[in-house]
């Protein structure tokens, strides 16, 4: 199906789905200048960076685009947490895993104080500027949030141990007010609010997405600005309407996705009115 819906709309791929190429997302100019300051100063200074907003706003898209431009940089390594709400012998493991260092134990009873000095070990002895991303953070212990605190301190020469960018909603803003926190959260350097858009955002997003996949045209402008207008604000909801779009005009091979299709996908369907049946021979006065 995807195939044949490629080749129908002659596009290079699905401009709907979440794994689009990186090259290929929308960077508007507030999104860029915090790549900029995270290239530019963050990994070189470290501490900790705040993505935070509400689903659907764009927090993964930010994540994935610094991903790669970090990706590339020399001497810079990149990682991904992928259990954030792990515990805290849990999260060294996975730590060690992501970096290529040992950093767990067999005896309940040992300190985490000598896996922090092994990592310390670790980042001395590769020359590398390890960058951690935490999706999810919200999520996380308050007791491994404060390891963390601790992991990033600089040691051996004013030396980074670890740089961290955070990604959550606003539950976790929420929970940097707890007394046990509040030290972690007066160290967060920069910080990124992803928001609701307006839908003329929304459309500049849209035709960005048709454009680099290879079909401008894919919709009518009626169809686009219906879809703007009806995503509230959300660049998932936008992506989803039109995503499912784009598969039922290629199950009809329509042309061009346009306001019919719109009403034929989303439209409420009225119920039918139930007949009142009259039974033969029965009066009614």
């Amino acid at each position: 199906m995807k195939t044949k819906l490629l080749a129908l709309y002659g596009l290079k791929y699905h401009p709907f789905t979440p794994d689009v190429p990186t090259a290929a997302l929308h960077v508007y100019p507030k999104l860029d200048d915090f790549c900029w300051r995270i290239e530019n100063s963050f990994i070189r200074e470290g501490g900790f960076a705040l993505i935070s907003g509400d689903p659907g706003t764009g927090k993964s898209v930010v994540l994935r685009l610094l991903s790669e431009r970090l990706s590339v940089i020399r001497d810079v390594q990149v990682g991904t947490l992928q259990h954030s709400s792990a515990r805290l012998a849990d999260f060294y493991r996975e730590l060690g895993d992501i970096f290529g260092v040992t950093l767990s134990h067999n005896n309940r009873w040992h300190s985490f104080k000598n896996l922090r000095e092994r990592w310390c070990y670790h980042v001395q002895s590769t020359l590398q500027k390890p960058i951690l991303f935490i999706d999810e953070v919200q999520e996380m212990p308050a007791c491994v949030l404060n390891e963390l605190r601790l992991m990033t301190s600089t040691q051996f020469d004013s030396r980074l141990l670890l740089s961290v960018i955070f990604a959550g909603d606003q539950r976790f803003n929420e929970k940097l007010r707890r007394e046990e926190l509040i030290p972690l959260g007066s160290r967060i350097r920069l910080r990124f609010n992803t928001e609701y858009a307006l839908p003329e955002q929304l459309m500049e997003s849209l035709r960005h997405n048709l454009t680099v996949a290879g079909n401008p045209h894919l919709m009518t402008h009626a169809l686009m600005q219906t879809l703007c207008d009806h995503a509230m604000g959300n660049y998932r909801a936008l992506c989803t309407m039109a995503s499912e779009l784009l598969v039922c005009a290629a199950q009809q091979e329509k042309p061009q996705l346009d306001e019919k299709l719109y009403l034929d996908c989303f439209a409420i369907p009225t119920p039918a009115r139930k007949q009142k049946t009259i039974k033969v021979g029965e009066h009614h006065g």
